[in-house]
């Protein structure tokens, strides 16, 4: 029986990891200023990872090593039990995901997240087996504009904030999350 997130990793190991046609796209800030002050999120109450922030139900971290799409996602399982790439469900949550980011890589904004898409198909899944309720694209995104090479998603491509499939092979930054409620029920067990 699959686990919640299994078919993404399956799926991750099977087109993630290749060497595709590798090219970064120009950066721009889409009027918005990158260094513009924002309110951090309030430090995670989870025992053992206060360096970790609050975004919702669940705990996050900015890491700032450059890693393609599944490289960062197998890094994330090893930073906490159950810790995937970000998934986003709300503004809020994505507004709060982007002031971690301003703050510890100001010159470099554009992250992984933890969505793919499923075969060209244009449905787009969350690694973590959460619901795809929710999106921020870029203007024209997803587009497939370097075609069956952009599988993954990352954000602060074009539009700080927005979002853009891209070609998961290019190494970027990367923000881990687990489920608060999930991680306390594996402390007590």
């Amino acid at each position: 029986m699959w686990k919640a997130g299994s078919i993404g990793v399956l799926l991750v190991l099977l087109f993630g990891s290749g060497n595709f046609f590798k090219m970064e796209r120009g950066f721009h800030a889409g009027g918005v200023n990158a260094t513009e002050k924002c309110s951090m999120p309030k430090a995670c109450d989870v025992p053992g990872f206060s360096d970790w922030f609050r975004v919702g139900q669940r705990c996050v971290k900015y890491f700032s090593s450059r890693l393609n799409f599944t490289e960062a996602e197998f890094s994330c399982r090893t930073k906490a039990p159950r810790a995937h790439l970000v998934s986003v469900h709300n503004s809020q949550d994505n507004s709060n995901l982007l002031c971690i980011v301003k703050k510890f890589n100001p010159k470099s904004l554009r992250i992984w997240l933890g969505a793919y898409e499923l075969f060209q198909s244009g449905e787009f899944f969350w690694l973590d087996g959460s619901f795809w309720n929710f999106n921020q694209w870029v203007p024209g995104e997803p587009n497939h504009m370097y075609t069956y090479t952009e599988e993954c998603v990352e954000m602060n491509w074009r539009e700080i904030g927005k979002w853009n499939d891209a070609t998961c092979s290019v190494k970027k930054s990367f923000i881990c999350a687990f489920k608060r409620k999930e991680f306390m029920e594996i402390r007590s067990e």
